[in-house]
């Protein structure tokens, strides 16, 4: 979709104040939300969406981030460059009201703007007002300016500092760490996610990242002239497509401007993503409700025209349709409207039309364009439609069986005798021998066992019937209570940390991974609430005069041995699996709440795309992806956040 110019003077009367600036400091988290490393990310992607909007107005071909060897961040852009011009409101250049004025930008008042990628205009000024330094400098007009400020003050008025042959706005800042208290390092990774994602969504814009930071210094570009399409291509790349093209379609009603593109896969999962202005709706919103209306009917017309589907039988499902779809939904719409207190659900009810007349339209030609796709799809829906019938009487057995019902839990469940939610943790354990010594260290009050038989069911490679009558499967989804998918109910959970407890060792992860797939898959709620969390048993016994020591790591056996002294009389066990210890070992090791260490399994909604990448890629069939993925990732495993 070729962006749109904006056939109007950007200067400084388009700069409108709505606030001041100075809560930002007191109360960072209403601002950027939270002032974890998310937040810290977060200041990086205000900047940037900044130079994408003068993307989207057809500005700017090329933006640059880069992390400095100070810690610092730079984000440089090719566009117009920021108005430099004196804001007649306030008296000092536009430039300065940018970045100390909250709400001060060109995405309010329609003038500077067509489209806004940032979420509510506070970008600069927050990201100025939550660093220790920031400064700028704008190329405009055949000349250079700068200014730098101080925690949120410029240190002195705009100046001219030069020349120019080009236009632009290079931005580089330093995160204060009064404020992100957690962490000031930028994680290279997530960076490289976001702007992965904004290169596949603003098709054309060439994206840089580098990390200058020594011993880390890493590049990649992203540039994408196919954009969406390249997306799904990208987001599909672990599975086998089940036909080569990938459906595109592209339209405007009204003010909303649509564009989408879908394809399948031999897959199980659904994965549908909806934009807003290149903002991500992890919650859908009107876009994806139209979306799928114009999917439903547009399929079920097309079977029962072609009679795949006789007149008289059942109409395939959304769900039935959507089975192994890949999809980008995106729309532009001049002012979003957001639901619910997360921002992350569109309202306009605008959009849910366009998206449905534009899709229904062009679906339907391309079917009769090509039928040999259409009948694949089709005959992949009635498997699932059949699949899911079954699937409905596995889970009629399950919630019958259900606790909350007034039925048993597993038998091999030794669950607490407290009743409170919050109190209780289960851990889930491999084995029945591991699951044994679990039992007799538990505390019988707050913490429940439940033992696996051997790995569970790779849900990523089996329908959902198939799923549901693992036994293994259905005594989680019993024990804990929720049901799953569109009955699941957070309020049913009966234990507030659900733990998973393996061995140390490459087994062990897999039985893990196993584990998380099953869970994002089936109830990702559980692991979005932050209920889910990895236990993390010892690797190593150390003996010495009667006094023992375990260590997590290669570097805390290290640290200890060194403290000790090595002689002849140290004792260093390294356990194999959980069931090398007993319960005593276990409990003060792995169990007591009091020293263990939980790791807690975190969903990033900002990378929930790549996250679904990820388990397709781990948990899929195709070798190639996988090998690709430990290769470039072996570095950095031990740093992987799944």
């Amino acid at each position: 979709m070729d962006n749109e110019r904006v056939e109007q003077e950007y200067g400084a009367e388009q700069i409108q104040i709505l606030e001041g600036l100075d809560p930002v400091r007191k109360r960072p988290g209403m601002y950027i939300g939270t002032t974890s490393a998310r937040g810290l990310h977060h200041l990086v992607y205000e900047i940037v969406d900044n130079a994408v909007d003068e993307a989207l107005a057809g500005y700017c071909t090329e933006i640059n981030v880069t992390i400095n060897n100070d810690g610092s961040i730079t984000v440089e852009d090719n566009g117009r460059g920021i108005p430099v011009d004196k804001n007649k409101e306030k008296g000092i250049s536009s430039v300065e009201v940018v970045f100390t004025i909250l709400h001060a930008g060109g995405k309010f008042g329609g003038g500077g703007y067509k489209v806004s990628g940032g979420l509510h205009g506070v970008g600069a000024s927050v990201v100025n007002a939550l660093s220790t330094w920031l400064q700028v400098e704008v190329r405009h007009d055949g000349h250079k300016y700068y200014q730098k400020y101080n925690r949120g003050v410029a240190e002195k008025p705009l100046e001219q500092v030069g020349t120019a042959t080009t236009t632009g706005t290079t931005v580089t800042f330093l995160p204060d760490p009064e404020i992100f208290t957690e962490t000031t390092v930028f994680d290279y990774d997530t960076l490289k996610t976001r702007l992965r994602e904004m290169a596949f969504l603003t098709k054309g814009l060439r994206i840089c990242l580098h990390d200058r930071r020594e011993g880390q210094e890493r590049d990649h570009n992203f540039h994408y002239e196919g954009g969406i399409i390249e997306y799904v291509k990208y987001l599909n790349k672990a599975n086998t497509a089940l036909y080569p093209e990938v459906f595109y379609c592209e339209g405007t009603v009204g003010d909303v401007e649509v564009e989408v593109a879908l394809q399948h896969n031999d897959g199980y999962s659904e994965m549908v993503n909806g934009f807003v202005n290149n903002i991500i709706t992890p919650e859908g919103g009107t876009h994806i409700v139209g979306f799928r209306n114009a999917l439903t009917k547009t399929f079920n017309n097309y079977a029962k025209k072609n009679k795949l589907i006789k007149e008289n039988e059942e109409n395939l499902s959304g769900e039935d349709i959507r089975e192994g779809l890949t999809a980008i939904v995106r729309s532009k719409i001049p002012e979003p409207q957001f639901e619910g207190q997360t921002k992350q659900k569109l309202g306009n009810s605008e959009a849910r039309g366009a998206v449905d007349s534009i899709v229904s339209e062009k679906l339907t030609y391309f079917l009769e364009q090509n039928p040999g796709i259409g009948k694949v799809i089709v005959e992949k829906s009635l498997l699932a439609q059949r699949a899911r019938e079954a699937a409905r009487k596995a889970k009629e057995l399950t919630r019958r069986k259900s606790a909350l019902e007034g039925m048993s839990l597993p038998g091999k469940l030794a669950d607490c005798s407290d009743k409170d939610p919050e109190k209780c943790e289960i851990f889930i354990v491999d084995g029945d021998s591991a699951g044994g010594s679990a039992k007799t260290a538990r505390s019988r009050a707050t913490q429940a066992i439940l033992p696996l038989r051997g790995k569970i069911l790779n849900v990523e490679k089996a329908r959902l019937d198939h799923a549901l009558s693992n036994a293994e499967i259905q005594a989680m989804i019993t024990a804990f209570g929720t049901g799953i998918h569109d009955d699941f109910d957070i309020s049913k959970l009966r234990y507030h940390k659900i733990i998973i407890m393996t061995d140390a060792d490459v087994d062990g992860a897999h039985i893990a991974t196993l584990l998380l797939t099953f869970m994002y898959r089936f109830m990702p709620e559980l692991i979005k609430q932050g209920y889910v969390y990895l236990a993390t048993p010892p690797l190593y016994k150390i003996e010495k005069n009667k006094k023992v020591w375990y260590a997590y790591n290669d570097d805390e056996l290290n640290k200890i041995m060194t403290e000790i002294g090595r002689d002849s009389s140290n004792k260093v066990q390294r356990y194999k699996g959980l069931g090398e210890m007993d319960a005593e070992q276990l409990w003060e090791t792995t169990m007591d709440p009091e020293k263990r260490i939980l790791k807690r399994v975190n969903m990033d909604n900002d990378a929930l795309s790549e996250l679904d990448v990820t388990f397709r890629i781990l948990m899929g069939d195709e070798v190639d992806p996988r090998r690709e993925f430990i290769e470039a990732n072996a570095k950095y495993a031990e740093n992987i956040d799944i």
